[in-house]
């Protein structure tokens, strides 16, 4: 597929095609363009440039004499090439600050405040995570033997948060071996990033190192295990999900029954009982919020673009809100793919700069507003 294959006239039939589908929920046929928007040309001539643009993989058809509707492939160019993005009205914006002023100081009422403000503007179902130091740095270690073979390491992160991981070794090191590998550590890796202490194992040692070969052995593996338990903390997404809208969402067109057909009602209920889950579990959306979290901007996936299997019929609009190697959050929009990107961009967008701004007012300015 060429983008060259896609002339001007057929992008513009392709973008009439995602607007009058996002807001009809109807497949799209060439006599409604040549109607709605008094296009220049028959309906003979759109016909065949929706054909062409369905055998780019652009458009689809649900049955043979239907009208077309957008593919994954088609919304992501539309998002990428087409799309008008403008910014929230200026009154829309005041109102959307007024609410947050109501609440002051309250981390908890302003992150559900957002998750509603997120749904009702957007007019899909939102998710806002608790705002932590997603980027584990590390404090300080202790080993501590249990038993000949046994040993304990507690390992402190930066921010308070304590791990505790037991290992075996054939031959564990005197107590005193311990503690001194433990200062050394502590030492070396102090406020330490994952990458940091990663560049540390990368180092050969000393060529006089004053410690036994064993014992630096046994210290490399130390690290290791530090770098383990500090991914597994960045990996995890435990705070509890700040969720509203999904009325707005199961109210569409997608999730109800057409009440024709037992399998239409079985599968709309089955349909509500997945979106249910998936946004209220932090699990399905949890590599698409740490991958947020380690971007810069508005991140959108659409459909078949989600790399978990039940998230393919939906699409989400993700931005990370707070600041990079500080307190940070995500704030989310999840719909069906046929969802309207350009107001649920500029939602997401504005409403992380708004808690961004209020994070840097909670934590007394050490927060900066993301740009």
């Amino acid at each position: 597929m060429a983008t060259a294959d896609l002339t001007e006239r057929r992008q513009l039939i392709l973008k009439l095609v995602v607007h009058e589908f996002v807001e009809k929920a109807a497949p799209v046929a060439s006599e409604t363009l040549v109607r709605t928007y008094d296009l220049a040309v028959s309906p003979a001539t759109v016909r065949n440039e929706l054909a062409t643009l369905e055998e780019l993989g652009y458009l689809t058809h649900l049955h043979t004499s239907a009208g077309r509707i957008p593919t994954d492939q088609g919304y992501r160019f539309f998002v990428e090439n087409l799309m008008d993005y403008t910014p929230l009205p200026p009154g829309e914006q005041r109102t959307i600050r007024h609410q947050f002023s109501q609440v002051r100081g309250d981390l908890d009422q302003w992150l559900q405040l957002a998750a509603t403000v997120l749904a009702r503007t957007a007019r899909n179902a939102s998710v806002v995570t608790s705002p932590r130091a997603y980027q584990s740095r590390f404090k300080h270690i202790e080993l501590i033997s249990l038993h000949e073979t046994v040993a304990l390491m507690v390992l402190v992160l930066q921010g308070g948060t304590v791990l505790q991981q037991m290992f075996t070794l054939e031959l564990l090191p005197t107590q005193q071996t311990l503690r001194e590998v433990s200062a050394r550590i502590t030492e070396q890796c102090s406020n330490a990033s994952i990458e940091r202490i990663e560049e540390l194992l990368t180092r050969e040692p000393p060529q006089h190192s004053p410690h036994h070969p064993d014992i630096d052995e046994f210290e490399r593996r130390m690290l290791k295990l530090v770098i383990q338990l500090m991914k597994q903390v960045e990996q995890q997404i435990n705070e509890p999900l700040h969720t509203d809208g999904l009325f707005e969402m199961l109210s569409q067109p997608e999730f109800m029954p057409t009440f024709i057909k037992e399998e239409d009602t079985g599968r709309a209920i089955e349909c509500m009982r997945q979106t249910f889950d998936i946004v209220t579990s932090s699990k399905a959306l949890e590599t698409m919020i740490v991958q947020a979290l380690a971007s810069d901007g508005v991140q959108v996936v659409i459909g078949g673009e989600n790399q978990s299997e039940e998230m393919r019929d939906y699409s989400l609009v993700l931005s990370r809100y707070g600041a990079e190697n500080s307190m940070s959050g995500v704030v989310a929009v999840i719909g069906p793919t046929r969802m309207s990107y350009p107001r649920s961009i500029s939602t997401v967008r504005y409403i992380s700069l708004v808690l961004s701004d209020l994070l840097s007012e909670f934590y007394g300015g050490e927060v900066r507003p993301l740009e």
